[in-house]
């Protein structure tokens, strides 16, 4: 995949079915719990107007007009209104090892500090190294319990970054 026809932006309500199918399919391909997890929530259907409210954005990896991944920035819902919450960070296998993760989660911390937060949150999966290490690598901090009311209690790694 030639890194030329990669763009990142923000999402628009055409990409609204694609980012689904898109979350969807990295939960099956990694056999990941559905109950407790991103999987269920009502806002993967409709993710634009989800993120279309103040202190909030989500973007999209594009190949060709083929979305290949997301992740977006939100206030951490239950905390205070310095924490935000990085959200449904998702990429297809074509889309990994290429650094657009990095790139991704970069952009969101920045849109993040533009909307004032001064810390940023995240939850995973145990399982999920990869994204582990990747959060790590970019300043995320382990945490020994949950932060926020997010609804995923599937998700029992949780990570905090200063901005």
């Amino acid at each position: 995949m030639s890194q030329n026809n990669i763009v990142i932006r923000e999402i628009t309500q055409a990409d609204n079915a694609q980012i689904a199918a898109v979350i969807r399919s990295v939960f099956e391909e990694l056999d990941a719990p559905k109950v407790g997890t991103a999987y269920e929530d009502a806002a993967l259907d409709v993710m634009t107007e989800t993120y279309n409210k103040p202190k909030m954005a989500y973007f999209v990896v594009v190949n060709n007009q083929k979305i290949i991944g997301g992740c977006g920035i939100a206030p951490l819902e239950g905390e205070a209104e310095t924490v935000c919450e990085l959200q449904k960070m998702y990429f297809l296998p074509e889309a990994r090892g290429l650094g657009l993760g990095s790139k991704m989660i970069t952009i969101c911390l920045k849109k993040a500090q533009e909307f004032g937060f001064e810390s940023c949150y995240l939850e995973t999966l145990p399982f999920m190294v990869g994204a582990q290490k990747l959060y790590k690598k970019v300043g995320f901090q382990p945490l020994s319990t949950s932060m926020g009311r997010t609804g995923h209690y599937s998700c029992n790694v949780w990570m905090l970054k200063q901005l």
